[in-house]
This record gives structure tokens, C-alpha cells and sequence, in this order.
């Protein structure tokens, strides 16, 4: 039935409602669902516009900026330390590795060489966040699909991994731990901090896996919500800047530690002929659903073997770089006990001629959690970056559920969605 308006409104326009639905939708017949932002899926920060025909998914549009950070605008107007506290607020499952994979461009640009005891406690910190960050990973999506024990599993274990950070940072969620060369503070007792780290990799870790793969990588209902579900190839893995475990459980043999290494993970590293670290990068070739866990999985155990290698490594010295001291902040002693210190601190924080930045730019990337996490840094000789543009892997994942999604049930939306564990904080700019 035609709906008219009225001749007095000087339109006089009549409008058929079928052919509005046609011209509105690609089908008449077809429902538009807003999937988030308040499903428990979707954490109140995603939204999926999902277009039904029946049961099954049509189409999905992903929307993005239900946080407004702002994150990449407030890199002009702090420095290269201060930064750190925006940024380990991205991807919050795993802030640590942000703290890294930050000052690892800085320090690009700085052309500062970092110590070997930096280089040893900061791949075992990043190592650490890898687990957290697959354990949240693997926990909710075996939530969502309905295994509520699966997700108490993972997130135990990653209150520990709290544990050893808030004992070496200070702080437990947002640890903002990693400075210009170094680190804001040393560990406060190495044999304190190995003692925790090797019980969380030998003995916690150990149970938590055997209870992780016990409970799902059998179970029925497991396997057939996830097997075969959101297939991704890897042609168009790489067509579409995919990156990290999506990736490699798409069969793309990618990882940046073996392509480019950094920290511990490149030979040499200790400038004495030290050799890398050796570990397996797992890759699948389904690509499905299944497949993106088991390599998370999988990863976790390559993670520990990284880390227990290391533990039993962590040389003596200064935490802090002995290159560039202009650039680095001095450890508390040094500003309170020297007036060369004390003056270096104030023009680091309060005054504009204390870094001597280089014109130009750098850009430095790590292999996060989930893929290629990088940061771009211009730099204008100012004391804070004319620019930063941060490369982050969920932001491409995120483009990849409307490909995933087409053609399933809607009820396989949050398996996808929880295989792509999407974290919000890096959808916004």
C-alpha cells in the first residue's frame, strides 16, 4: 500500500513500500539485524550489521569507533615515554606487548641499541603476553559457543601472568612498563622473578593445558560449532592483510620473528655470537574456525618453550642502554645524587630542548599476539612525534568477518567473531 505526502508540503511525492524495501535492501524478503553493540559477544564496543535470509547470513558490515580514543591523535602531544600509558591500552589483552613493540620503533628512530639483559626481559615479558592474550582467545571463544568451563580454564592462569607482571611493573593491568632504552624500573630480585615465571611455565601452565585440550579439542559440540566455519584461504589471507595465527591457520607461513627478527629471537643479540632462540611456528591449512584455535593452542607451548630457554639466561648489567643517555631517562639514584641528573631529568619532562630527536621517521614492528602489531614515528625534532600511525593486526582482522560470516548460520557469527578475537581499543584511531 502507497504511502503519499501531503500536496501542502509542496511535495505531492507518492512512494510504493515495496520498491523502497528493493531500492533499501538486496532482497525484500531479507531481515537487517544489528548484532552488538550490547550482545555479550560483541563486549558493548562492536557492531555487525547483519543482513538475514532467514537463519543464514546474506551480508555483514562491520562498524567501527564505539570508543572515540583517539589513540594515533594523542601520540602528537605526548612524548616518547609518556606515550607508553595510551598505548598499552589498545589491545588490552596483552598490553605489555604494546609497551614493546612501541619503543622497539622509538628506538629504531633513536638508533639506540639496546643492553642484552633489556633484550632478555623484554622477549620474556612479550612471550608472557602471547599466552595471555591466546589464553583470552581460546577461553571466550569456547564461552562463547557455550563451554563456560573452557573460558575459567584460561582465565586463571592469566591472573597469574597479572601476578608476575604487576611484581616486575607495579602495576597489574596497564603495566606501561618499557621506557626510551630500557625500562621505567629493573627487576626488584631476579631469583624472585625467575622462581615465579618458571612456576607459571612448568607447573600451572602445564595443568591448564591438559585441561584446555581435555575439554574441547574432542568434544563434539566443540568441534562441529567450529569446524568448517568461517573458511579463510590463504590467498585471500594475504589479499586482505591478514596476519599473525589467522593467518598461519590459513597455511600463510609468516612470522615475524623468523622474517624479521628482533630482541632475543635474532642471532647475535648479545653482541658475544649468542645464538637465537629456536621455536616452532605452528601453521594450518583448513583455516576455519578450529584451525585458528589449535594454532593459538599450539603457540602457547611455543611461547613456554621460548620463555624457559631464556629464564635461566638473564645476564647481569644495566637495564638501561648505554647509547644515546641523552635520550633515556636516569635511574632514580643517579637524579637525585648528581646535578647532572637532576638537570637531565627536568629537560626530559619539562622543558623542550631534552630530546634530541633526529628529523625523520621509522617504523618498528613486532609479531603480536595477533599479527604484525607497528608503529610509524615522524619525528620533526620536537620533544613529542609530528606523527603516529600505529599498524594494528585486529584492525585487519576485524575487515575479515564479513567474508567469513556469508552464507552461515547466525548462530556461527560469534564462533567467528570469537576466533578472530576482536579487541575493540585497536579498531579506533
Amino acid at each position: 500500500m502507497p504511502f503519499t505526502l501531503q500536496p501542502d508540503e509542496g511535495y505531492g511525492l507518492e512512494i510504493e513500500t515495496t520498491e523502497y524495501l528493493k531500492d533499501h535492501l538486496h532482497a525484500p524478503d531479507r531481515w537487517v539485524l544489528n548484532f552488538g553493540p550490547q550482545h555479550p559477544a560483541t563486549h558493548t564496543t562492536l557492531r555487525l550489521v547483519l543482513e538475514l535470509d532467514g537463519e543464514r547470513i546474506a551480508r555483514a558490515t562491520p562498524h567501527i569507533g564505539y570508543l572515540h580514543s583517539g589513540f594515533e591523535k594523542l601520540g602528537e602531544h605526548h612524548d616518547y615515554n609518556q606515550y607508553v600509558c595510551t598505548i598499552s591500552r589498545m589491545d588490552y589483552a596483552s598490553p605489555i606487548c604494546n609497551d614493546v613493540a612501541w619503543h622497539h620503533a622509538v628506538e629504531a628512530l633513536f638508533a639506540i641499541e639496546i643492553t642484552p639483559r633489556c633484550k632478555v626481559i623484554r622477549t620474556i615479558m612479550s612471550e608472557l603476553g602471547r599466552i595471555q592474550n591466546h589464553l583470552l582467545c581460546a577461553g571466550a571463544a569456547a564461552l562463547d559457543v557455550g563451554a563456560f568451563t573452557g573460558f575459567l580454564y584460561g582465565f586463571n592462569e592469566r591472573e597469574f601472568i597479572y601476578d608476575i607482571l604487576e611484581y616486575v611493573t607495579g602495576q597489574r593491568f596497564h603495566p606501561d612498563w618499557t621506557r626510551v632504552g630500557g625500562a621505567w624500573r629493573d627487576l626488584p630480585d631476579d631469583e624472585v622473578f625467575i622462581r615465579m615465571v618458571t612456576e607459571f611455565t612448568d607447573v600451572r601452565m602445564a595443568k591448564a593445558l591438559t585441561d584446555i585440550e581435555s575439554l574441547l579439542n574432542r568434544n563434539r559440540i566443540f568441534l562441529d560449532r567450529l569446524t568448517g566455519v568461517g573458511v579463510l584461504s590463504a590467498a585471500d589471507a594475504n589479499a586482505w592483510g591478514a596476519t599473525g595465527p589467522i593467518a598461519r591457520a590459513s597455511g600463510v607461513r609468516r612470522d615475524l620473528r623468523k622474517d624479521d627478527p628482533y630482541l632475543c629471537f635474532a642471532p647475535n643479540w648479545d653482541g658475544e655470537g649468542a645464538d637465537a632462540v629456536t621455536f616452532n611456528v605452528p601453521v594450518a591449512t583448513t583455516g576455519d574456525c578450529f584451525a585458528r584455535y589449535l594454532v593459538r593452542v599450539e603457540e602457547i607451548k611455543q611461547s613456554i618453550a621460548i620463555i624457559r630457554q631464556l629464564i635461566h639466561r638473564i645476564p647481569k648489567g644495566s637495564i638501561d642502554a648505554t647509547s644515546n643517555t641523552k635520550a633515556r631517562l636516569l635511574d632514580k639514584g643517579d637524579v637525585y645524587g648528581s646535578i647532572e641528573g637532576t638537570i637531565q631529568q627536568f629537560e626530559l619532562l619539562m622543558h623542550n630542548r631534552g630530546w634530541k630527536t633526529p628529523v625523520g621517521e621509522a617504523y618498528g614492528a613486532i609479531e603480536g599476539p595477533n599479527g604484525e602489531l607497528g608503529y610509524l614515528v615522524v619525528a620533526d625534532g620536537g620533544r613529542c612525534p609530528f606523527r603516529v600511525r600505529v599498524r594494528p593486526p585486529i584492525f585487519y582482522n576485524f575487515q575479515l568477518f564479513s567474508k567469513l560470516i556469508e552464507g552461515h548460520q547466525l548462530a556461527d557469527a560469534v564462533a567467528v567473531l570469537g576466533s578472530l578475537n576482536v579487541i575493540a581499543a585497536e579498531l579506533d584511531r
